[in-house]
Formats: structure tokens, sequence, C-alpha cells
């Protein structure tokens, strides 16, 4: 294939000393291992195998945090996993993997990898850039550590003896609060770009700080997150921003140069100013976002994604508007522009990018409070969205905070007040103050309003 390049078999297999800590000298306990999850370890344990849990979860234990996913690895070959578990399917391309059901939960069964050696299954598949394509080849549990990214993710904790078998000196940077790849950092950024990603969120997520020797290389090598596949930025994108720590993988993404090839049209929309002032919109969408997963409530992908690329819509619909467009018909031509820019860079699903334009689409209708309007707007599918997101408008400056205002108490008083409200919308609106930043949209006809005019 143009462009690959088959990976050439390496003699001898690795041997490492590992450091085994026993049962006494760590805090995991079988009662914090999901029970599906310690079912799989058993029975593979009793057919003859070897089985381990490894990666988050292990990591997650130590540090005494609720894992959210069990991963299991084994001695045993995919087809061999199936053969135990009738309710096994095997899945992957890259990795061969085996996912045990049991109901909607599933327990991820991967065998010991390693690099390419004579006599191993599998086959290993590489571009020239360094980006690895497939690695199926099937090793021992010291491979499969040195495989691995971080450190903190190779810490094995064995059924056999519930010991915790660290080849890399994981346990050592989780005690240190250092994030740390196993091997050249820029080798293995090069495997796999998305690792640099996931070195904030982890970064981020564990409280750790970067090893210095891996945060050096992100900046040059941060272009490679072009070559990735657009759809897989994508999850990775929802799991940077909908984590509870959207702000702090935000700033970590655009001080390493990385966000900017996730979101170049929003990247360029920041470094301009709006009325004079650095735009804050996106940073307290990002604050609200957080503050709402931390009281357990649901941040939608689409909302994520309108408020990530709003910046460069809203440049792009005023640009429209100077041209004498009508605004419906800006916001329209604005949104498809900077959609189907983005979709080169991270892939948006027609079902998230669906209603991103409608709630960016309400926002000049938000702005426009006469006749029956409003009442038709109460009942859009998507009115609490745009009333969400209008509400981070003015928060940021961009509208007057009155029409915010004016839309929380038109959607709670009964119908005379809403006929009152509508008619105070026709007289005379109060003169701002000149020191008031206008509205970005031209015609504003709920200004000067309060809740209590009318």
């Amino acid at each position: 294939m143009p462009g690959l390049k088959l990976i050439q078999p390496t003699a001898g297999v690795l041997r490492v000393q590992p450091h085994v800590y026993r049962r006494s000298e760590h805090p995991i306990s079988r009662r914090a291992i999901n029970p599906n999850a310690l079912k799989v370890l058993y029975r593979l344990k009793q057919a003859g195998f070897r089985a381990c849990l490894v990666g988050g979860c292990v990591r997650d234990l130590l540090l005494g945090r609720e894992p959210k996913d069990f991963d299991v690895v084994t001695d045993a070959h995919p087809e061999q996993v199936r053969a135990l578990f009738r309710n096994c399917r095997l899945v992957g391309r890259r990795f061969r993997l085996a996912h045990i059901c049991f109901g909607q939960e599933i327990v991820e069964v991967a065998t010991f990898r390693a690099t390419a050696a004579p006599g191993r299954e599998g086959d290993w598949v590489q571009e020239e850039s360094g980006r690895l394509l497939r690695d199926n080849v099937f090793g021992t549990i010291e491979e499969d550590a040195f495989r691995r990214d971080f450190t903190a993710n190779a810490l094995y904790y064995d059924i056999a003896d519930f010991s915790v078998i660290d080849y890399v000196g994981g346990m050592e940077d989780l005690q240190r609060g250092v994030l740390r790849l196993i091997g050249d950092p820029e080798l293995r950024y090069r495997e796999d770009p998305v690792r640099m990603l996931r070195a904030v969120r982890l970064m981020t997520k564990l409280g750790f700080v970067l090893d210095p020797a891996c945060a050096e290389p992100i900046k040059k090598l941060a272009p490679l997150l072009a070559g990735v596949s657009p759809a897989r930025l994508y999850e990775e994108v929802l799991k940077l921003f909908l984590s509870g720590l959207a702000v702090q993988n935000f700033e970590w993404l655009r001080h390493y140069g990385l966000f900017e090839f996730l979101f170049p049209t929003t990247e360029k929309a920041l470094s301009s100013e709006y009325q004079g002032f650095p735009s804050t919109f996106l940073v307290r969408a990002l604050e609200a976002a957080d503050r709402r997963l931390s009281e357990g409530k649901p941040v939608t992908p689409y909302f994520l994604y309108a408020t990530l690329l709003w910046e460069p819509v809203r440049l792009e619909f005023e640009r429209h508007l100077a041209q004498g467009v009508a605004p419906a018909v800006a916001m329209q031509e604005a949104a498809s522009t900077i959609l189907t820019e983005q979709q080169r860079h991270v892939a948006i699903a027609r079902r998230v990018a669906l209603p991103m334009r409608e709630v960016w689409l309400l926002q000049p209708r938000l702005e426009r409070c006469q006749g029956s309007r409003p009442l038709k707007l109460l009942a859009h599918p998507r009115f609490r969205a745009g009333y969400d997101f209008l509400l981070l408008r003015c928060a940021a400056g961009e509208v007057a905070p009155e029409i915010g205002e004016w839309w929380a108490e038109f959607q709670q008083v009964g119908e005379d007040r809403r006929r009152e409200m509508l008619s105070g919308v026709q007289r005379k609106r109060r003169r701002r103050s000149k020191a008031r930043r206008a509205s970005m949209f031209p015609s504003q006809s709920c200004s000067g309003l309060s809740p209590s005019s009318g």
C-alpha cells in the first residue's frame, strides 16, 4: 500500500524484572472490582490462562477513585476467549478484542501484545510518519506493558495472587503525581498523535504534572493531528470537553498548540477582538458546562459543539450582514460555511449538526420580539437550548442583558402579562446608556426593556 511500510520482525523477547506489590502492599480490594469483571478474570484463570486488570481501572483503584470501566488482559488469544464465553463477540481491526456482554454491560478482554517478532501471530502496519494502523501481534505481559502509553496506565492487577505488577515505574509516578510516557515521547506521539490529546486529558483529570520530556515535543508534533480520522477526533473532543474540566483542557490545548488543529476557525476567531474586547463567550460557555456536570446535569454534544464553533459563526454572520444580507439568511449561510470547513478536521454527525444549526438560527429570532414571534418561539423544539445559548451571549456582553431578562420573565408569566410585555415592545424604547456595549445584531426589539417594564 502506498505510504505504508511493514515493520520487520525483531529478534528476541523482552525480559524485565517487574516490581511486584503483594496484596498487603497496595489498597486494591476485590470488593471494589466490578463483579462481572471478576467473573471474567476467574474463568480465564480456571481455564489455565493468565488474567489481569490493567489500565485506568487499576490506576483509579490505587488512587482511591471509582473506575468507569474494567479492562482485562490475558495470554489467551481472542478465539480462545470466545470459546470460553458464549456471551462473547470479537471486535476491532487495529486491536482484535473480545467483548464479554452481561446485559448492557461489556467487559473488554485484550490479548497481551508486543512488537513484531518471528513466530508471532498477527501483523503490524505503520505509516511512514510513524503512525500505527494495525498492530495485532501477540506477546508477553512484559512486552504488553512496554507497549502501553503512560506509566500510570501500565499497572497490572493479577487475579492469581491479587498482586500489582509494575514493569515501568508506574507506581512511583502515581505517588509523585507525574504523567510520563513509556519510551521515547516523540516516537510514541508519532505512533498515535491522539496521545497528545490524552496527555492533556489525563493530566487535568488526575491533577498530575506532565513530565517535561513528554511536554517538550507536543508543539512541534501537533500538526500530526491533521492525519487522524476526523471521526476519531470527534470522540476525543467529547472526552476533553465533557469531562467536567473543559476550561482547563481548553487552556492546555491552546498552550500546546493542539486546539488550532481541532478547531482552526475558532482559534483564528479567538485571535480577534469583539468591539475592542477579547471574546469571553467560549470560556464562559465551558465554565457553564463544567458547572452543570458538577451538579449532575447533562450537557449535550450538539450544545457543546455549538459553543465551540460560535465565534467563527458569529464573525461569518457579521460579514454577511455587512453585505446587506437579511439576518436569517446570513445566519444560515454562516452556519453552512463554518460547518463545512469544520468537517475536514473534526467530523460532526448529522444528528449533532442539525440541532447545532437550530440553536444558531434561533439567535437573531430571539432578539426580535414583535408581534406573535415570541409565542411561536416558545413552542420551538430547541427553544430552551437557544435561550440558554442567548444567556451565555448576554453574560459575555454580546447581547444586552435586558433581552435575556425579558425572555426569563416571558416564559414564567401568564397570558395577560405576556400581552402587556408584547405591547410594551411597541412603545418608545428607553434610551440606552452610552457605556453599555451594543448587541451584535443591528435590530434588537427587546432592547431597553426590563422584566418590570411594559
